[in-house]
Parts: C-alpha cells; structure tokens; sequence
C-alpha cells in the first residue's frame, strides 16, 4: 500500500527551493561523506505499513537523511530516536548508518512533516503546505492500525494534528498547543 506513495514521493519536484537545496548538498558535501553518493531525493517515511506507532520529524537531514536516503538515518539526531526506540523494543538496532544497515523497526513508523531537507533546516510555511499531501496520504493509509503519535517539535506537532484533522480524526474544538 504504501510503495505506491513512496515511489511517487520521490520523484516530487513541486518546491523548488528544497528541490535546488537538496541536489547541491549532494554534491557540495561534507568532507566526511566526499566518497559516499548522497540520495539527494525526497526521503519517504521509514517502518512497517501497519505500525501502531507513528513518529512525526520535522525534516530530513542535510547530511544525514539526505545523504543515505533513509529518514532519522545518520545523524545525530537519528542516534538519539534509534537508540531510545531500540532501548523499548521498537528498533533491531541502536544506531542507523545507511538504507542496508539491517535497521528494523517493530510495531513503528518514522516519517516527517517535510521530506526534503530544507536550508537551515527551516522549510517554509508554503513548503510545509505543498508536503502536507504526502502526510495527508500517508497518514490516511496508516490509519486502520496507528494508535499512537509522537510528534518531534513544533513544525511537526502542527502538521500531525493538521493530518489527524484531514483524514477524519475526532480532535478537540481548542486545539491543543505546542510547547517547550
């Protein structure tokens, strides 16, 4: 079910900031990463398609999602969520480095409010708008299953209640707010 979007999703072009951004990381990198091929595409949502657990990113990382084409995937922040899931038996491994590294996820699905790393790591709001239907889809084919929802900052809590909201979920009449 979710192939489908995903195999679309990554051939998305519709933003062309993010667009011009993420194919000059994939070739103006890092040092550490000169002789590795960097993704450099939309980076779709990572886990089983009847995941009772859904976590909501902001974006992909410049040097870490970006480059292995697998969401929360080599960076620091990935070491930080993979090891907390491994740690409650939600991950087969505490670290992911690379799309074949043998990371499983159990019962848990990872995705992001924007799939294409943004400049500063800050997409914008018309940015935020035009990815909202590739969540929208992917939350909607998640939805018989997923019983829980974790969202990982603001951009994230405000685009997974906006989803919850799409596809017909009960939501309170005041909103709940995101804060620190």
């Amino acid at each position: 079910m979710k192939v489908n979007i995903d195999k679309k999703l990554i051939k998305c072009r519709a933003c062309p900031r993010l667009v011009e951004w993420r194919e000059e990381i994939s070739i103006v990198k890092r040092r550490a990463y000169q002789d590795e091929k960097y993704w450099g595409k939309p980076v779709p949502g990572f886990g089983p398609d009847d995941a009772r657990v859904l976590v909501v990113g902001l974006a992909p990382g410049a040097h870490g999602a970006n480059r292995t084409g697998r969401i929360f995937t080599g960076d620091s922040s990935g070491d930080w969520l993979y090891r907390s899931l491994h740690k409650n038996g939600l991950a087969k491994l505490d670290i992911s480095k690379s799309r074949d590294d043998g990371q499983e996820l159990f019962g848990t699905r990872i995705t992001c409010a924007v799939h294409c790393a943004p400049p500063g790591n800050k997409p914008n709001l018309d940015e935020i708008e035009r990815c909202s239907d590739w969540l929208n889809q992917e939350f909607k084919a998640l939805f018989p299953t997923t019983r829980a929802y974790l969202a990982l900052g603001g951009i994230a809590w405000k685009a997974t209640i906006t989803a919850l909201g799409e596809i017909g979920e009960e939501l309170p009449r005041k909103r709940p707010k995101f804060s620190h």
